[in-house]
């Protein structure tokens, strides 16, 4: 809690694809009723944020068609709230186009063979390692094999990976046969007892046969059970053409989008599913090892829309914070005896699922409210908040009551900021720890309760 409320103090700003159609459907709902004419305005614009967001032309037209379809008939024009019923539709109809959830099909095969395939510079190699990282926690037991032997350092970098994440790599150095350490790294998997191989095989700066007939070779030597295709999100178009190609080439099972964020969310993701016919399995969400998801189409077009998600804060939280501990600084809290030890811990354990953007669009209603602040330094200031609470004695932190002028000093010199800056902190969570105390002890008698008293009229 005291890292959340830590969040809010942060700011991020940007532009993207959900916020242009919230607007789009905010003025369709401050309308009492629809005409047929106001429903095509609407659909012009949406038209228009899609384009715009890089969403291939013909899946643009097909959805806007489906959309208008539906949004014009009896059912949304005599409805109480007819811009409720368009948004809805609008939402069930993006998750119908991005399609059911892909999940890994790994079956009984043992080592389950995955092969990913891509251009050069589609973040390849680091989705290695975060789908392997993933699996372990599935509880497989991964192998990394660095079959792109044409890059300078891939195989150095994958290496690096295997041991941040304490997952074996196999690789024969860059003069090797890219079919043979495919085929070789399945063999020693098969020895070791190791139940899944992650091929990690050259790319391109563009698509050329060779590309192909390399990734074709390796298909018929280790027969994958898997063939999932990382594509860059920022690509926009071009992503599309990309999966067309590797699909007809060695029809791939999968795709995984990476450098997920902005407006080539909605964009390439919408384009490329609607378009191959191919599931999304996983999403790459940032440059962590364990920034990846599975996709859930439900949950994107809800982000989208900026209604939020809040079911993967949750699945992230569980998987990254240490419950046990989160429950008793919780206790801590409620009863206002919480110090800046508890402070520090509970922010840092918030840093570790994310940007501060991401946690906040993921929050329903707040990627609105980012409109209206200044979010571009919400790292720095958390930063600087840990460089404070880090430069406090551990008394200090337990009793922050003790800091004084000369200890504020050398507090601000120890953690390069202001003593105004550490004056700022202490008063905030002075404020935040008497809020707590105070709701703590009323929660007997509600929030409501506790506001009214403080709040006449409410």
């Amino acid at each position: 809690m005291a890292a959340y409320l830590a969040l809010l103090l942060c700011k991020e700003m940007f532009e993207s694809l959900g916020s242009r159609l919230q607007t789009v459907f905010d003025g369709l709902q401050r309308r009492g009723k629809l005409s047929e004419a106001d429903v095509d305005a609407a659909m012009r614009e949406v038209r228009l944020a899609l384009l715009e967001a890089d969403v291939n032309y013909k899946v643009v037209k097909s959805f806007v068609e489906r959309v208008r379809e539906r949004a014009v008939g009896q059912d949304v024009m005599r409805s109480l709230t007819p811009g409720q019923q368009v948004v809805k539709i609008v939402h069930e109809e993006l998750i119908a186009t991005l399609g059911e959830p892909g999940r890994l099909n790994l079956g009984m095969q043992s080592p389950a063979v995955i092969m990913l395939v891509g251009l050069q510079g589609a973040g390849k190699t680091t989705m290695a390692g975060k789908l392997a990282s993933y699996l372990r926690k599935q509880g497989r037991r991964p192998l990394l094999v660095g079959a792109d032997v044409y890059r300078p350092a891939a195989i150095n970098q994958l290496q690096t990976l295997g041991r941040q994440l304490d997952i074996p790599v196999y690789d024969e150095g860059p003069q090797a046969s890219p079919v043979k350490v495919c085929a070789n790294g399945v063999t020693r998997a098969k020895n070791e007892g190791l139940t899944t191989v992650i091929l990690d095989t050259a790319g391109r700066l563009n698509i050329d046969e060779m590309m192909m007939d390399e990734i074709r070779t390796i298909k018929q030597a280790v027969a994958p059970v898997e063939i999932l295709l990382v594509a860059d999100a920022m690509t926009g178009q071009e992503a599309v053409r990309v999966a067309n190609d590797f699909n007809q080439a060695v029809q791939i099972t999968g795709l995984i989008m990476t450098k997920v964020d902005g407006d080539a969310r909605g964009g390439a993701s919408i384009s490329m599913r609607e378009v191959t016919g191919v599931p999304i399995k996983f999403l790459g969400t940032g440059e962590k090892l364990n920034a990846i998801e599975p996709f859930h189409p439900d949950r994107l077009a809800s982000r989208i829309l900026g209604m939020g998600d809040v079911l993967t804060l949750i699945e992230k939280a569980q998987t990254e914070m240490d419950q046990e501990e989160a429950a008793k600084a919780g206790e801590r809290l409620m009863k206002g005896d919480f110090n800046l030890e508890d402070f520090l811990k509970q922010m840092q354990q918030v840093r570790k699922l994310g940007p501060i953007g991401q946690l906040l669009e993921m929050m329903p209603g707040m990627n609105k409210m980012a409109k209206d602040v200044d979010l571009s330094h919400a790292e720095q200031d958390l930063k600087r908040i840990e460089a404070i609470i880090q430069s406090m004695t551990p008394r200090e932190r337990r009793n922050p009551k003790v800091i004084k002028a000369s200890r504020k000093r050398r507090i601000a010199a120890g953690s390069g900021t202001t003593v105004q800056d550490v004056n700022v902190l202490l008063k905030q969570f002075r404020d935040m720890q008497t809020l707590m105390k105070q709701l703590g002890k009323n929660r007997g008698r509600g929030l409501a309760n506790l506001l009214g008293g403080r709040f006449p009229g409410l």
